[in-house]
């Protein structure tokens, strides 16, 4: 199972989110969660970089199944609301893929 846990700061912005373990949900090569899972992150972080224009830290382990990402706080506000909907939109495609494959996926939003 993958599970997605979504930080938000106390003004209510996700600072960083972290995605661990494997859908398993088919075989190698074919895990349609996993593959969607895996394309929503790896976009919205490369949105980040290319359209924000901030490179935020990131951690992944080489054979998969663990992501995390955190964004830099020294950014402009024009360079926030970027982020912020970058985001928050793989958060709602994230909750999509749970809302049909939840015992795939599991997502959970805490308050720093």
């Amino acid at each position: 199972m993958i599970i997605g846990t979504f930080k938000r700061n106390d003004s209510g912005r996700i600072i960083s989110f972290e995605l661990t373990g494997h859908a398993q949900s088919g075989e190698y090569g074919k895990d349609l969660v996993c593959a969607a899972a895996s394309v929503l992150a790896i976009s919205t972080v490369n949105g980040i970089d290319a359209i924000a224009g901030v490179t935020p830290a990131v951690d992944a382990d080489e054979d998969g199944g663990y992501l995390y990402v955190e964004m830099p706080k020294d950014t402009t506000q024009e360079q926030n609301n970027i982020m912020t909907i970058l985001l928050e939109n793989l958060l709602l495609g994230l909750q999509a893929v749970q809302a049909e494959h939840s015992q795939y996926l599991q997502l959970k939003t805490i308050t720093k």
